[in-house]
């Protein structure tokens, strides 16, 4: 109470907050909010005001001074001053309850009342207890403020009952309001005055607040403030109400609702704040601290009032957030000054728009990173972000951080900077545009001026949008190209034309004659007036050539560096070194071999499943077979793998074969490409001879989840792959197994690998030195072309891929030596490697056994330059023609190969010269025995060629030179000696069926076949090989149709006339001692397409025979057919050494050169004869025999070296089939086992052809009964292409000859079979890609859409010689199609017919339809030779079908057809010498069949 003095002093009272206390079972986990009341009151600024208070104390800090061992807390007093300006002092008293926070039991005290009670006394006391301040205070009371309770003691004068009105913690409320009622209770019986608080109402819940309310307006006079001691809400009117109810004389107490002290509370704050933020907005520098700007502000109103009302820590955040603001913006402005900057940089680094196109951001950092300026763009810093650095700081410094691109505005930057040269390249777009269109106009010639081309330009869009200069620039780079390309034909031309320049000898200067004549010849070349505006450049090519032509050199060859010479140097020069180094280190001890290195290849984990089922097959990796134990290291590889070279490439492991395992057309075309990558590397890249000889083998896994159907074509496909790779292909054996894999092909994969590893061991043996290294058997020379587009190392492959061959001798850096076993002995041959630029003094100054002449199928100019050097190369010399293009596929794909390789085929069969082919792509060409049947022909022929050669010197020097070469031990014996087992030494490689090499045209042994009648005439015979009795060595291939037998003539026609005075002509212009009465005529005299006869069996005293190539007649008096027609004895010529004489007549003849024994040759030198000298009659410029046709044989249009009735096959000369051994067994053993092949023809399979499809469908390959309904009974795809093509293109030049894009046949199977019903039309394709794909889907079909079951009945059909009888009878077979195939070869005859009938425009006859679509209808076996020897009849009958297709099936009439050409009666005008080359047909046979000259031409009369 107020003491009484005299003088007025503030009037003091002592206020009791009270309220639920105890323990955490009556209180909950949290008070009701006394203390933060309090402390709220007592100290105001929100630094002093602490939200959390405890009262589980230590005994220490209970006994301490602050507590005291008292259950009350003094909080110290406040001043307060009225309204009426009355100031008052309220010393505020908390009661609470203590809590032992070791048994969290209340603290024993001097006053042992419950709390109700405790908190209800009037009277407090205790002895120098100090001001409670916060928690913290408790045990450390010297570090805060102290301050004792006034003179120990206290009288109380009014109560504050406070009640916490929110959810409160683990309390229920009504627990705490029936606490507080009988609190109540207890407080009112002092007789003080009581307000009531509403505590916490910041979280208050309303009904417990209503409740509080209810149960105050139940007492008398009893007040209830809401109050929220975090937001100092009411919390000063809750006091003051109390001051007003202690002392009367103050007015009644205002109580204000919450919400609206809230409000107050709140603007008050707000308004402070921004007060606060505008005072702190005035701090500019980011680098500024808290203590330094609060020291400076400290004494101004604004910062003071905020600290009071929200704190030093909130004051601080806000500063905080000033400075983080300033910093950004700094942040922000540098980072839009490298944004700035970003443009240029990239414009610096990522100039070039084809680079960064399609790239995106990520992959352009990556990139921008390598480039050499990056540093000076940009910096790379240690700790990133870079806005986190004191990069911020270093304003001076320009550059970029590098972090910074990862940002979205750094790719908006590129990406803006991308668009940009975009947009920049339009005006290069457009030069490009108006280039293409000056390359679309024709007349454009190089040299023209400008200004005769912008007048046809003017309205070009393109044009209008660049500017003059660009104009010009543009036209100046366009003549700039044409006239290069211009320059390069013209260089091309020259070497197409290579027989006008390599005629005269090296060194020689051409005469004003020779170059009139080349100048005359060139002129009427399109690439020759092409440079007429560059007339002094044109002259100047010629002139470089020419000088080349007859003074070359490697140095000065127009092909540079490219020059064949330089590179074969630079091949060997390594690959020999390579070779010898590496030849020991294959394999040391092959033949006792006890482990075995394997990689197994395969996909989708098929490898890894073979190599488990080998390991459960064995026993701790050791595997029995044959009664020995190997010990197996398996190595599978996935042919996924990204990895797989380098897998394969280990320094550890040694391989000594690889199993290639498959079991779907995709694996195993996935297999050939891995294989064909392996062998490349190795060959090519690393050099590596050891994996290049690897052995490989396929194998097929078992199919026992897939359709059985799919094995067979599995089957094929991969005999066909192992024979292109010439590998083993281990097949899936007969019967049902669970497995994927059977014992049987483990096994017998294995026995192939220990077999490839005894053959290197053989190989590689240490071969005896047969004599110095410095001598050689055999001379022989390979010519190739500077510039032809293939590498050096394939021409050379099959012999530097043989372990036989070594180096040279010191000096000769562009030759290589062979030891190859060739008849009974080894040989030591040389091998020249030569441009033929290098071989024209060779051919002329030195000694060369034989020719090997490289040509490129790609390049006419390779073939010109092989025909210049051939013809003067003389014809005693052998002769290998190598055609060298990527596949087999080529020859049937482009008609330019196709025509080189078949004009290299004629020209081998004219000269009776050696042809194959080799492929980039096939690995079998790549082995010396390809070229073991010409070693032994020109071993054969050795000693005539050093004879001739030494009679060549002998006329020139005019005396006898020594021998050149030691005789052979086997002298001049001519037998072919071939090894009589197949285990002998590089004997022929076993024969191919599937592989890359088939035969373009009968082989020149064939030539040696036909018999001569009286009138020079040809017919074919059986003949056998010089010295050779065996007769199982006779070329007897079957013919195709059994021959009628020959019977004696008696009526002999005699000799031409014409053929006589040829004769005596050749008699009186080269007179020559001959070994008969009768003179022959030189080769060039004699009209070479009159050698045709028919046979006789009458003995004619005088035979004519070549003297070069005579051979004698065997035991039936048969002859070959002879070419200088000289007249011998034909009896017993082979009991009374007519060998020995035709040797003397060799001996005795002078060499001609080869383009007389060549019609193709010889025709290109009288062509350009005929071209400078058309003033000339034909009989002046060349004498030619004008003989006329006799027999029933066809006109001059055919090459009389061929068949005249098989002319139409051909085929590329597969090596592999030329050995005399082997096919003679074929022939006798087919001869001798006639019925039992009679038998195995019935009982043949039917032919499963290989997929062309690389992906799967559900349509194209399913059975043609699955693909037709009966309402729709033609299948959709077939009804499509048809329509389209004869919507759209019926009358295009070539349909169905033309082959169209692959890629575009194989996109519309595709889309197809995603989407039935798309429009052919819209997918923008060539009617020829259309026609391709719609034979595809005829040759995908499992069966062929003609039965095989009927082809033998269509067969014996077209011998019928009745026309009508033969077709009313092909019409009744055609009856027994089942009735799908019926309809749909209907409808497919039918198109035919209607193709056909546009003959004049689109040049496909019936006969031309017939060859392009028999094989597709029919599908032929080409591994049957039987079925080859009925092509053509095949064919025709297809012809036939297609020309009488109203016939067939809408029963019209016969429709008549031209009288067949081989019928006609040949033709009576002069015949000349140089004829038309015979054009190819598909297919080519694999062996060249004999003519049987009682077969029909056409056995249908309808060609």
């Amino acid at each position: 109470m107020m003491a009484k003095n005299k003088e007025p002093r503030p009037p003091s009272y002592a206020v009791s907050v009270v309220g639920l206390s105890g323990t955490e079972k009556d209180k909950g986990n949290c008070g009701v909010g006394k203390s933060c009341l309090c402390n709220r009151f007592v100290r105001s600024k929100a630094d002093e005001y602490y939200p959390e208070h405890t009262s589980v104390l230590s005994t220490i800090d209970f006994g301490g001074r602050v507590v005291n061992n008292d259950h009350f807390l003094y909080w110290g007093d406040v001043t307060q001053s009225g309204e009426d300006g009355i100031e008052c002092r309220i010393h505020v008293i908390e009661q609470t309850e203590f809590i032992d926070d070791q048994t969290f039991l209340p603290h024993r005290s001097t006053n042992l009342q419950p709390y109700i009670k405790r908190a209800a006394a009037s009277k407090l006391q205790s002895a120098e207890k100090l001001m409670y301040i916060c928690t913290d205070q408790l045990g450390l009371e010297q570090d805060f403020e102290q301050k004792q309770m006034p003179e120990g003691k206290l009288s109380i004068d009014g109560f504050l009952l406070c009640i916490d009105v929110s959810q409160g913690c683990n309390r229920k409320f009504d627990d705490q309001l029936k606490f507080v009622n009988n609190l109540y209770i207890q407080l009112s019986k002092s007789k003080k005055p009581i307000i009531i608080a509403a505590t916490k109402c910041d979280e208050c819940v309303d009904h417990y607040l209503r409740e509080v309310q209810a149960f105050a307006s139940n007492k008398k006079n009893l007040v209830v403030v809401e109050t929220s001691a975090r937001f100092n809400v009411n919390v000063e009117t809750c006091f003051t109400a109390l001051v007003q109810m202690m002392d009367k004389t103050r007015g009644k107490p205002k109580i204000i609702p919450y919400l609206d002290a809230y409000k107050t509370q709140r603007q008050l704050v707000v308004t402070a704040t921004d007060k606060f933020e505008k005072l702190v907005q005035t701090v500019r520098d980011y680098h500024a601290t808290w203590k330094t700007v609060s020291n400076k502000l400290k004494n101004h109103p604004d910062y003071e009032e905020y600290i009071n009302l929200e704190g030093t820590k909130k004051a601080k955040n806000t500063f905080s957030k000033h400075i983080e603001q300033l910093k950004q913006e700094h942040i922000r402005k540098r980072k839009e000054e490298y944004i700035n900057a970003l443009p240029r940089a990239l414009n610096t680094l990522l100039s070039n728009l084809d680079e960064i196109e399609h790239l995106s951001w990520s992959e352009a950092l990556k990139l921008i990173e390598k480039r050499p300026d990056f540093q000076s763009c940009f910096v790379v810093l240690e700790k990133t972000p870079w806005d986190e650095t004191d990069h911020i700081d270093k304003v001076n410094d320009r550059r970029i951080p590098f972090d910074l691109l990862t940002t979205l505005e750094a790719e908006k930057v590129y990406q803006n900077h991308v668009q940009h040269l975009i947009s920049e390249k339009r005006r290069v777009e457009m030069k490009e545009k108006f280039k293409k269109t000056l390359e679309k106009i024709q007349f454009i010639s190089p040299g023209q001026p400008w200004e005769e081309v912008i007048c046809f330009v003017m309205e070009d869009e393109a044009f209008k949008y660049i500017t003059d200069a660009d104009s010009k620039e543009v036209y100046g780079r366009h003549q700039r190209e044409i006239v290069e390309k211009a320059k390069e034909e013209f260089q091309e031309m020259l070497f197409e034309h290579s027989e006008l320049f390599y005629d005269l000898d090296l060194n020689a200067t051409p005469s004003s004659d020779k170059m009139s004549e080349i100048h005359a010849v060139l002129s009427e070349e399109p690439r020759y007036k092409a440079l007429q505006k560059l007339a002094p450049d044109r002259e100047s090519l010629l002139l470089k050539h020419i000088g080349f032509v007859y003074h070359p050199t490697k140095e000065t060859c127009l092909s540079g560096q490219n020059c064949m010479d330089i590179k074969v140097e630079q091949l060997l020069a390594n690959s020999l070194l390579q070779l010898d180094h590496g030849r020991s280190n294959l394999y040391h001890d092959s033949a006792n071999i006890d482990k075995v290195n394997l990689f197994i290849l395969g996909k989708d984990g098929l490898a890894q499943e073979l190599a488990n089922e080998i390991r459960t097959q064995s026993t701790d990796d050791e595997y029995a077979l044959d009664g020995k134990i190997y010990e197996l290291d398996l190595r599978p590889v996935d042919a996924k793998s990204p990895y797989l070279l380098t897998q394969l490439w280990t320094s550890t492991f040694k391989p000594h074969g690889c199993f290639c395992v498959f079991n779907s057309i995709e694996s195993l075309n996935f297999i050939g490409e891995c294989i064909a990558k392996i062998r490349a590397e190795a060959s090519q890249i690393r050099r590596d001879k050891y994996m290049a000889n690897l052995p490989f083998t396929l194998i097929l896994a078992n199919q026992r989840d897939s359709v059985s159907k799919n094995l067979p074509i599995l089957r094929h496909q991969g005999q066909q792959l192992a024979n292109k790779l010439q590998c083993p292909f281990v097949d899936v054996p007969a019967g049902t197994y669970p497995r994927k894999f059977n014992e049987t092909q483990i096994k017998q994969a294995l026995r192939g690998v220990l077999e490839a590893v005894k053959h290197h061991f053989d190989v590689v043996s240490p071969v005896p030195t047969i004599k110095d290294l410095s001598e050689a058997d055999l001379r022989i020379v390979m010519c190739a072309m500077c510039g032809d587009p293939f590498s050096v190392d394939l021409i050379l492959s099959p012999f530097l891929d043989s372990h036989s061959c070594s180096a040279a001798q010191a000096g000769q850096n562009n030759s290589l030596m062979l030891d190859k076993i060739i008849g009974e002995k080894r040989r030591r041959i040389q091998i020249t490697i030569l441009s033929y630029h290098s071989s024209i003094g060779v051919r002329k100054d030195e000694l060369v056994h034989g020719y090997i002449l490289v040509y490129s199928a790609k390049r006419k100019a390779s073939m010109g330059m092989l025909r210049a050097f051939l013809s003067e190369v003389q014809d005693t010399i052998p002769v290998q023609l190598v055609a060298v293009t990527d596949s087999q596929a080529d020859f049937f794909e482009n008609e330019a190969i196709k025509e080189l390789m078949t004009e290299g085929e004629h020209i081998a069969t004219e000269i009776t010269a050696k042809f194959t082919a080799l492929y980039s792509l096939s690995q079998y060409h790549r082995q010396t025995e390809v070229f073991t049947l010409f070693f032994s022909d020109v071993l054969e022929k050795k000693n005539m060629i050093e004879s001739s050669y030494m009679s060549d010197s002998t006329r020139e020097t005019t005396h006898t030179s020594e021998d050149v070469f030691s005789r052979s031990p086997r002298g001049s014996s001519l037998d072919y000696n071939y090894p009589d087992s197949e285990d002998d030494a590089e004997g022929p490689p076993p024969y191919s069926p599937i592989g890359d090499d088939v035969r373009l045209l009968p082989t020149p042994s064939d030539r040696s076949k036909y018999r001569l009648d009286l009138e020079g005439n040809e017919y074919p015979i059986h003949s056998t090989p010089l010295n050779c009795h065996d007769h199982e060595r006779n070329h007897k291939v079957p013919p195709p149709i059994k021959p009628k037998p020959l019977v004696p003539r008696t009526n002999v026609k005699k000799l031409d006339p014409n053929l006589l005075k040829t004769i005596e002509a050749g008699i009186g212009k080269n007179p020559r001692k001959q070994p008969s009465r009768v003179p022959a005529a030189p080769p060039e005299d004699i009209d070479q397409s009159d050698n045709y006869a028919e046979p006789i069996d009458t003995i004619f005293k005088h035979k004519a025979f070549d003297d070069t190539y005579a051979v004698p007649d065997d035991s039936q008096n048969r002859v070959i057919k002879v070419r200088n027609s000289i007249v011998i004895n034909a009896q017993g010529d082979e009991e009374n050494g007519f060998s020995d004489r035709m040797s003397k007549s060799h001996g005795e003849r002078r060499p001609s050169k080869y383009k007389y024994k060549s019609k193709t040759l010889f025709s290109k030198a009288k062509s350009y004869y005929r071209r400078t000298h058309s003033d000339a009659s034909d009989d002046e410029a060349f004498t030619t025999s004008k003989t006329k046709r006799k027999g029933r044989h066809r006109g001059s249009e055919e090459d009389p070296l061929l068949s005249p009735v098989e002319t139409w096959k051909g085929g590329i000369d597969n090596p592999a089939i030329t050995s005399d051994q082997e096919l003679d067994d074929k022939k006798m053993k087919k001869k001798t086992h006639k019925g039992k092949e009679d038998k195995k023809k019935k009982k043949a399979k039917a032919f499963n052809p290989p997929i062309r499809r690389n992906w799967e469908s559900n349509y194209f390959g399913m059975p043609l009964q699955d693909l037709v309904t009966l309402e729709k009974p033609i299948p959709l795809f077939v009804e499509k292409c048809v329509q389209f093509i004869e919507d759209t293109g019926l009358c295009t030049e070539g349909l169905y000859r033309v082959s169209g894009n692959k890629t575009d046949q194989d996109n519309i199977q595709k889309q197809f079979d995603q989407d039935h019903d798309i429009s052919l039309e819209s997918m923008e394709v060539t009617v020829n890609a259309v026609a391709g794909a719609l034979k595809a889907f005829f040759a995908d079909l499992p069966d062929p859409l003609i039965p095989y079951s009927l082809h033998q009945e269509l067969l014996e059909t077209s011998k019928i010689l009745d026309r009508t009888e033969r077709l009313h009878e092909l019409k009744e077979i055609v009856k027994k199609f089942h009735p799908v195939n019926y309809d749909v070869f209907k409808y497919v005859i039918t198109h035919l017919n209607r193709v056909s009938q546009q003959y004049k425009t689109n040049f496909m006859t019936a006969d031309n339809l017939s060859i392009c679509f028999w094989p597709t209808l029919m599908r032929p076996d080409f591994e049957n030779r039987e079925f080859l020897s009925t092509t053509k009849i095949h064919q025709s009958v297809i012809e036939t079908f297609i020309q009488q297709c109203q016939f067939f099936f809408y029963n019209g009439e016969i429709v008549e057809t031209p009288n067949p050409v081989a019928c006609q009666p040949p033709p009576s005008n002069t015949v000349q010498m140089v004829e038309p080359m015979v054009p190819l047909q598909l297919p080519p046979p694999l062996q060249p069949q004999l003519i049987q000259p009682q077969l029909p031409a056409d056995p249908l009369g309808i060609i």
